[in-house]
């Protein structure tokens, strides 16, 4: 399947197709080719080429403050995602960390908020981060220990903040806090805090396989401004899954980008690599490969754009996007390995493109929420449906 050929599903509307094709292109002359192994140079340049050429105007809500639209739309997300994946792994990573570090502010942000920092997020001047995980919660949301005190009129805050992406070049973070006006999930509260913040240190960078900005972040006595809190006091839980809410599928798209690319590599090899006095692709052994990377990306992108579309009908897409999730980005792993193996021995060494994609895909089965959690997310609402409908049958 070529990789424009989905753009012809139901599933989007001509506007949706138009800006996929026009991004394909523009990504490889702007984007393919930046990779100079300084993750934080390379990511800003991204971030400011993303948001020079009018990208980064989809990762957030509002025309007066540089959006695309009044709404985030997630299949525009989920396709440019898609299609900056498969060109470059971080320029995916730049844009989606746009649009999630923001995206709080997009949803429940006071109309001061919105005004400060949309504007530049959309054009590539801000970098913004999304401070939500901790070294003892990371799925468990609601055991939470970074902690603010209200005193008069600021909050205080207190605590770390671990595997926060873009962490040591963000501008801003959008952090979430215990702030105890209920237990578990309903005592947290979000806040945007500025990266100059007194009492805010990078206590650590964190160097993974896939390099990219990541870091821990530590507050000490951070005195945070009322004004900087998003929503209520107590909100801040929603404010998150309402935000993941919006990016969760996208990760599926940006999985189903590295597959794409990685079926790519692996039909070019195929076609071309001489042996026994002919090519790779000539054994069946190879073809029956192909044919089993093909259905692993058409079934995600399938899923994948089933969620996207759902969700932009304003329909609850909580098991759609977990099945989204799961089956695109194991799939992912599993043709990435493929192609891997198909390449041999150049597909060990490092920089060849199906290399880099065998890196870039491992994190994605754990970030915004693990293969695992998205299981039992999907069984829970399944469990729920047979209750909901078994009681209205018995009734």
């Amino acid at each position: 399947m070529q990789h424009r050929d989905h753009l012809a599903w139901p599933f989007f509307a001509p506007a949706h197709a138009d800006l996929a094709a026009r991004l394909d292109d523009w990504a490889a002359e702007h984007v393919a080719h930046v990779h100079t192994g300084d993750a934080d140079a390379d990511c800003r340049a991204l971030v400011r080429i993303l948001g020079a050429h009018g990208w980064l105007s989809h990762a957030v809500a509002g025309t007066v403050h540089g959006g695309a639209a009044e709404t985030i739309d997630t299949r525009t997300i989920c396709l440019l995602r898609e299609t900056l994946a498969r060109h470059n792994g971080l320029a995916d990573f730049a844009f989606a960390m746009q649009g999630l570090g923001s995206g709080a502010i997009s949803l429940d942000g006071s109309p001061e908020q919105r005004a400060r920092y949309l504007p530049r997020v959309a054009c590539g001047e801000a970098i913004a981060a999304f401070a939500l995980s901790e070294p003892d919660s990371g799925s468990d949301v609601a055991a939470m220990q970074c902690g603010a005190v209200l005193d008069g009129d600021a909050y205080v805050l207190n605590g770390e903040k671990t595997w926060i992406s873009n962490g040591g070049i963000a501008d801003f973070y959008v952090v979430f806090a215990r702030t105890g006006e209920a237990a578990g999930a309903r005592g947290i509260t979000a806040f945007v805090v500025d990266a100059e913040t007194p009492g805010l240190t990078i206590a650590e960078r964190i160097d993974v396989i896939a390099p990219h900005p990541l870091a821990r972040l530590q507050f000490s006595d951070c005195r945070i401004p009322v004004s900087q809190r998003l929503g209520e006091a107590g909100g801040g839980f929603k404010v998150a899954m309402r935000t993941l809410d919006v990016f969760r599928t996208s990760v599926a798209a940006a999985a189903l980008g590295f597959a794409r690319r990685a079926l790519q590599e692996s039909l070019e090899r195929a076609t071309t690599r001489r042996m026994f006095g002919g090519v790779l692709a000539d054994f069946q052994l190879t073809q029956a490969k192909l044919a089993d990377m093909a259905m692993q990306v058409d079934s995600a992108a399938l899923l994948t754009y089933r969620a996207a579309w759902q969700r932009d009908q304003g329909r609850n897409v909580t098991s759609e996007a977990a099945m989204a999730k799961y089956v695109a980005t194991e799939g992912a792993q599993r043709v990435i390995d493929a192609a891997v193996q198909l390449w041999g021995g150049m597909g060990v060494v490092q920089e060849v493109p199906v290399e880099r994609l065998y890196r870039e895909i491992r994190a994605l089965r754990i970030y915004e929420g693990a293969s695992e959690v998205q299981q039992l997310i999907i069984a829970r609402e399944l469990l729920k449906s047979y209750a909901a409908i078994s009681s209205a049958t018995n009734a």
